[in-house]
């Protein structure tokens, strides 16, 4: 696969961890949106939120111990989306600076 990164950050405050890794790939049946991602934030070392479209699941979404579908429009909506949930587990702002 054709890979190229668009976007990765890791940012570690305390036992807080927000990975954030983007590629665009080419459009293919499982990745029609020409974009590969996964997304996460973890504390004490347990993943409470996450994004990804891995080979053979499609676009998911993992809110604490639940997986369900992911509907992804783009990578704004999905950033979006990823930090709205951080504010729900967090109950607070995820723009701290």
């Amino acid at each position: 696969m054709n890979a190229e990164k668009i976007l990765h950050t890791k940012e570690i405050k305390g036992d807080e961890i927000v990975e954030i890794k983007i590629w665009r790939v080419p459009k293919s049946e499982d990745k029609p949106q020409g974009v590969k991602y996964s997304i996460a934030y973890i504390r004490s070392g347990k993943r409470l939120v996450g994004y990804d479209n891995s080979e053979g699941k499609g676009d998911h979404r993992h809110y604490r111990d639940k997986e369900e579908q992911y509907s992804f429009n783009s990578v704004w909506d999905l950033l979006n989306d990823f930090k709205k949930d951080i504010n729900k587990v967090r109950g607070g702002d995820w723009d701290e600076g």
